[in-house]
């Protein structure tokens, strides 16, 4: 990568400039010898003195102002029909070809231009200058080291810098880029902090060519993929606003505060549609929202990030994911760290919330399809990024190594699908090549010296721009095996994706299976202990009882021991008891007073 630091001088500070002209020889002192001076050196012989055998040269650099240049259009028009003449009208058509056509200056100009147009055509047939000569050669592929150089750097015009928070390449080639610049820290924006974003024309970094003013400074900035003219912003304050450049710098219309989100808008997307008009927002404040730029006075739709759509346990979203050939699904990306899909052609609320998927430990600052695989997604968040399947929701099928800095933005190659791009804090982009390499970057460029926030590629997947937080947007060519299918290169990823997404569901069987076992082992172990317990009062009773019964076998034994008392007391000598009885009685008194009652 090729640094660069332009020194500025002004034309006054280097002197009075220099005038060369060619004149003749001019004598303007004549200095007579003196003999009488020689005295006052000593000769000096032989002399070495060293010369050099080409004509001597001056050197003069000086630095001017750069040359600021400027697009003006103009309407011409050449040729055509008169004013009076209805081009669509047969009858008027006709008449005035036969008036033209009976003119004697038509037939010469026509006898002049034809025998041009007849040499034209001949040498036309006769050499096809758009045939290809080497079709069916194949061209030597070159295993070059995979390299970027910078090709320009957009610095925010304004004295107090801001983030570059969000990049939106121009839809119809890479001519254009528009950047969002806002202070995101909480409250950190002074008073005399700008809020104008810009649109810059590639090939000029001197000046923006053209200024967009929000009421509130913007977060996200997107061009209409179907109209080039029309740009979607998400503001601070929640709002959603668009602009069209043919109209100038003021937005065309802004969503009310009253239904707009309630944090700021972090994310805001144009969805695939047959008006191009339709487009939805995401934001911290847990909700999700429709519109339509033909009236934004309310959104056409809602959802609140939450099962049971209860706003205040809905999750902060801080990015989104649309990709145009399944115009009903997208993805959320939220702060507490889990990717949430969705489908919002669902019958209830609660049903448009379909899965979830949990990795990251911080918020979630990117998510992007795989453009040739769309059910495969990349994830940027804290110190790492995933690579998810659909199928799988317990965990992602691959993962970049746990960097030291924390990761801000990540996207795929338009072109490559092996091929992702993460930004960090240090300042540093990485490219991913996962065919070539699973555990390291590619290709690790220093781009800056303070963190970068925000990374876009141009559609080309040549071009790179990244936005870095004292808004400093760098434009990056990558080299060409970085940008150029390699050969078999979809068949490898597809059978890596497949490879990985097979291994993961084994794990995820296994896991589960563990899961049930462990629950199975623990169940049971609770059901021998609720044995134990209800067994325990039951071995209490019987102890009782068994105590009773020896208890009352023992009295019947020694009833039957003292018969003679008995014998007198049948024969009539009711006044006395037997003390044995008495005893005996008492002892039932005393020892179970339920036995005493059935006695």
């Amino acid at each position: 990568m090729e640094i660069v630091y332009v020194y500025t001088k002004k034309r006054n500070e280097f002197g009075r400039q220099c005038n060369f002209a060619d004149r003749q020889a001019e004598l303007h002192v004549d200095i007579i010898p003196d003999s009488s001076l020689t005295s006052n050196f000593v000769e000096r012989n032989p002399v070495d003195s060293g010369i050099q055998c080409v004509q001597e040269m001056s050197e003069h650099e000086v630095n001017t102002e750069r040359f600021e240049t400027s697009s003006r259009g103009i309407n011409h028009v050449e040729g055509g029909w008169p004013k009076d003449v209805n081009a669509g009208e047969v009858e008027q058509v006709t008449r005035y070809r036969k008036k033209v056509e009976k003119d004697e200056m038509y037939i010469q100009t026509i006898q002049q231009l034809g025998s041009v147009m007849e040499h034209c055509i001949k040498q036309n047939n006769a050499i096809d200058i758009y045939e290809e000569y080497f079709e069916d050669v194949d061209v030597d592929q070159v295993d070059e080291t995979p390299s970027a150089k910078t090709i320009n750097v957009f610095r925010d015009p304004n004295e107090v810098k801001r983030t570059a928070t969000h990049i939106s390449w121009f839809p119809d080639g890479p001519r254009k880029l528009a950047v969002a610049y806002c202070n995101l820290t909480f409250q950190g924006s002074s008073p005399d902090t700008s809020m104008d974003s810009y649109i810059w024309d590639v090939e000029n970094p001197n000046k923006p060519e053209m200024t967009l003013k929000p009421v509130s400074p913007l977060v996200c900035l997107e061009y209409n993929p179907k109209d080039s003219h029309v740009l979607l912003g998400g503001c601070y304050n929640g709002q959603i606003a668009y602009w069209d450049t043919r109209k100038g710098s003021q937005p065309v219309e802004m969503t009310p505060i009253e239904q707009s989100h309630r944090d700021p808008a972090y994310k805001a997307i144009w969805i695939q549609s047959k008006t191009g008009t339709e487009c939805f927002s995401a934001s911290t404040d847990g909700q999700v929202l429709w519109w339509d730029i033909r009236k934004l006075g309310e959104p056409t739709e809602k959802l609140f990030l939450d099962k049971k759509q209860d706003l205040s346990k809905a999750q902060g979203a801080y990015c989104l994911e649309y990709e145009p050939t399944m115009p009903t699904k997208f993805m959320v990306g939220t702060e507490q760290g889990s990717v949430i899909a969705c489908n919002r052609k669902a019958k209830t609320p609660g049903e448009k919330i379909v899965a979830n998927y949990s990795g990251h430990i911080g918020p979630v600052y990117s998510l992007q399809r795989n453009p040739h695989f769309p059910k495969n997604f990349l994830s940027v968040g804290d110190w790492c990024a995933r690579l998810w399947s659909e199928d799988i929701r317990e965990s992602s099928i691959m993962w970049s190594k746990q960097y030291p800095s924390y990761l801000t933005d990540g996207c795929w190659s338009p072109i490559r699908p092996a091929v992702f791009f993460i930004t960090k804090m240090d300042g540093t982009l990485d490219v991913w090549d996962i065919i070539f390499k699973q555990n390291d970057p590619t290709l690790s460029l220093q781009v800056c010296d303070v963190p970068l926030h925000s990374l876009r590629v141009q559609e080309a997947g040549r071009l790179v721009a990244c936005g870095s937080e004292d808004g400093t947007t760098t434009l990056l060519e990558l080299s060409e095996g970085l940008h150029t299918m390699q050969r078999n290169e979809k068949n490898l990823v597809t059978s890596m994706f497949e490879r990985e997404t097979r291994r993961e569901k084994i794990l995820e069987g296994r896991h589960r299976e563990m899961k049930l076992k462990e629950r199975t082992k623990s169940q049971q172990e609770k059901d021998k202990e609720e044995e134990k317990e209800v067994e325990a009062p039951v071995e209490e009773e019987d102890l009782v009882e068994k105590a009773e019964k020896e208890f009352f076998a023992i009295i019947e034994q020694e009833k039957k021991k003292q018969t003679a008392p008995a014998q007198d007391f049948e024969k009539g000598d009711t006044g006395k008891t037997s003390p044995i009885q008495e005893e005996g009685e008492e002892e039932k008194t005393n020892g179970h007073p339920e036995s005493t009652k059935k006695d």
